[in-house]
């Protein structure tokens, strides 16, 4: 693909997410204390040249680029999750070559120190909330391995981090799939997000959740999703019913019960089913 078409299937991909009412997260006329719908489109149109020239500049260049157009246009941190699942999808999407998932996992194979050193000064400027400190390998200290091993140590407690030890299986293997399913059910891109959201936040926990309430919270949310999906999710009346509830019970003033974690994963999966298997409306 050329330059031009990933940062507008980047840019596409971050606007549905967004503009999807995923229950607990920022969508039209659904805002947060601090960010608001705008900040998110905002973003989305921020990240795409630097996403557009992935293939051209190292990875953590790419995600350190991205994340400072962010800061320009906004004052909270809207999309460091999303920029460190799409920039190696981007590079990726750039080469010719095997499936868009073989070409990833060659990217991250290939990630270097200097590149981590670059994934941690985006991650101090976007000052994502809940971050804490880790026993090594710490983003307030220069990097001594790869990116991926910077991840590898992150794994345990993030999932965006555990997406870069298994070539992505969540994103592949969860919510591209239950994305697809969706639209060949009939749903709308808006609906089709919805139900990749709930497939994905129904089978791990949100380690978003996880830091700020605790693992045992983010399990508890992990079964209202479920069952939020056996009562039809987005297909059914009794499905839509038991989402509006949902919603409802993961707001609160400071969004501490917010599944950032998985809306992030969902935008990742509606770029990769956008570049597979094209812009189909």
């Amino acid at each position: 693909m050329t330059g031009d078409e990933i940062a507008a299937t980047a840019q596409l991909a971050c606007l549905l997410e967004v503009s999807a009412p995923k229950p607990g997260n920022v969508s039209p006329e659904r805002h947060f204390h601090d960010t608001r719908y705008e900040d998110f489109l905002a973003s989305a149109v921020a990240i795409g040249p630097a996403l557009g020239a992935a293939g051209e500049h190292p990875l953590g260049v790419t995600i350190r680029t991205a994340i400072e157009a962010t800061s320009r246009w906004t004052g909270s941190n809207t999309n460091l999750g999303i920029v460190l699942l799409l920039a190696p999808l981007a590079r990726a999407a750039a080469r010719d070559g095997g499936s868009l998932r073989h070409r990833l996992a060659a990217v991250l194979d290939e990630t270097t120190v200097a590149d981590a050193a670059e994934t941690y000064a985006a991650i101090r400027r976007a000052r994502p909330g809940g971050l804490g400190a880790a026993s090594a390998e710490d983003v307030a200290t220069p990097p001594t391995v790869t990116l991926r091993e910077a991840m590898t140590l992150a794994a345990e407690r993030d999932t965006i981090a555990r997406e870069y030890t298994n070539r992505f299986a969540l994103t592949f293997e969860v919510g591209a799939p239950a994305l697809s399913d969706a639209r060949r059910r009939g749903l709308t891109w808006s609906d089709a997000a919805v139900a990749c959201f709930l497939a994905l936040l129904g089978v791990v926990p949100d380690t978003h959740i996880a830091r700020k309430l605790g693992r045992a919270e983010a399990e508890r949310i992990t079964g209202r999703a479920r069952e939020v999906v056996a009562a039809g999710g987005t297909g059914t009346a009794g499905g839509r019913a038991a989402l509006t509830a949902l919603d409802a019970e993961l707001r609160d003033p400071r969004n501490t019960r917010n599944p950032g974690t998985t809306a992030d994963l969902t935008c990742a999966a509606l770029f990769v089913v956008i570049i597979e298997g094209g812009w189909d409306r």
